[in-house]
């Protein structure tokens, strides 16, 4: 039995950051929140310069320090009462825990993902507090408990739209504020919130991933259109990375919204698992073989430290008790039953050198019966990799004047 691979395709990129393709990406998103003012370019690189790819604790304890470093200007700003300094430095701070949050898995330990997640939601939440946006804390009902939210509201504006932004797998609340920013900007009203598996209700409830998202959205889209100040007004959604398959298995479903944007298109999430298998073990999968693929697994496992903490990272959202099971869950995660049910015209993006679901966008865009546009990114426009991480201002700019095409209708 040999380590399974359970991250980025092993490629050196040319004029890439670092070898290590995990942390290149990392890099690469981050820079990419310097335009909506949640990271800066001048803290991002004197971080990394230092850093040694090859220590993962060297690498979080950098980004811990700048997480530090930035929250401590921002609360002497507070103090001074430069809410605005304040605000933009609780913000970059967030980021930065966020990206320290990220790198737990390849420690010897978790027990620090926890606190390490509430500083990286402390900051977030004292930048919503010192915003001059417009912005409420929302509770969204959810079989029998509530989702934790934000909307925010544009202001001197004439309201068009509230989106809804949907997370991924692992991203934070502070990884959406470009499209929250662009979106406010153009007078969309914007709900943001922590879905099932995501964040909060993963880290401190424990609460597994879903793939019925229907199940999430449509309590989403009740209270919305229960408020006065939203409800008149349509909606739209917007998903990234994971979401990809979330918001169109969700549409499948949920009819009241107006336009969808998936940032990229996911088809069918289990491949970014299980291509990565060796043949005997897809077998077992196959055969429905429980007993002797958790035990193959096993032994792989131990064979490989690094291997085991990608696989926990990856699985700890599922909440499944072994390897066979969890994979099993992840096979769920599949549109191709449900995909003709779709009615909502939706923007598909497709970035050259995708990583997790290479082919998916194309896949997805054809299988869709109603209208819907594929918008390619490529490498020539700094627009490759998944999720265009250094190109998010080329991004919004497709997404939202596509939207605003859409709702003048």
């Amino acid at each position: 039995m040999i380590g399974i691979p359970f991250s980025h395709p092993n490629r050196i990129f040319s004029s890439g950051f670092y070898t290590d393709p995990d942390l290149d990406f990392e890099v690469r998103t981050t820079l990419g929140k310097v335009t909506s003012g949640a990271a800066d370019t001048g803290e991002i690189l004197s971080t990394i310069a230092e850093a040694d790819q090859g220590e993962p604790q060297d690498w979080f304890e950098r980004w811990m320090a700048l997480g530090d470093r930035v929250r401590a200007i921002a609360d002497e700003s507070l103090a001074g009462g430069h809410h605005i300094s304040a605000a933009d430095a609780y913000l970059r701070a967030s980021t930065y825990y966020g990206v320290a949050l990220g790198c737990i898995d390849r420690l010897e330990s978790d027990e620090l993902l926890v606190p390490v997640f509430r500083l990286h939601r402390e900051a977030w939440d004292n930048f919503i507090d010192a915003t001059s946006i417009n912005t409420e804390r929302v509770e969204i009902p959810y079989e029998g408990m509530t989702l934790p939210g934000y909307l925010f509201k544009p202001t001197g504006k004439e309201l068009k739209c509230c989106i809804i932004l949907v997370s991924g797998s692992d991203g934070t609340l502070s990884g959406l504020w470009g499209c929250a920013k662009a979106a406010l900007a153009r007078g969309y009203v914007v709900l943001m919130f922590d879905g099932p598996g995501q964040q909060s209700l993963l880290f401190e409830k424990a609460l597994p991933f879903r793939f019925d998202w229907e199940a999430v959205i449509t309590p989403v889209v009740d209270f919305l259109l229960r408020r006065d100040d939203v409800g008149s007004h349509r909606l739209a959604i917007y998903g990234v990375s994971q979401a990809g398959y979330w918001v169109p298995r969700a549409l499948a479903f949920e009819h009241r919204i107006t336009a969808a944007v998936v940032d990229p298109g996911v088809v069918d999430v289990s491949t970014s698992w299980i291509e990565h298998l060796p043949s005997g073990l897809k077998k077992l999968l196959a055969e429905g073989n429980e007993r002797l693929f958790d035990i193959e697994m096993s032994v792989g496992m131990k064979l490989s430290g690094a291997t085991s903490r990608m696989w926990n990272f990856r699985a700890r959202p599922y909440r499944q008790d072994g390897y066979f099971k969890t994979l099993q869950e992840v096979l769920q995660y599949n549109l191709t039953k449900v995909v003709g049910r779709i009615q909502t015209p939706m923007f598909i993006s497709d970035p050259e050198d995708e990583q997790f679901w290479p082919g998916q966008a194309k896949q997805l865009a054809a299988m869709l019966p109603g209208e819907k546009m594929l918008s390619s990114f490529t490498a020539a426009e700094g627009a490759n990799f998944h999720c265009q991480p250094m190109a998010r201002a080329l991004t919004e700019q497709r997404i939202f004047d596509w939207l605003d095409d859409i709702l003048k209708r």
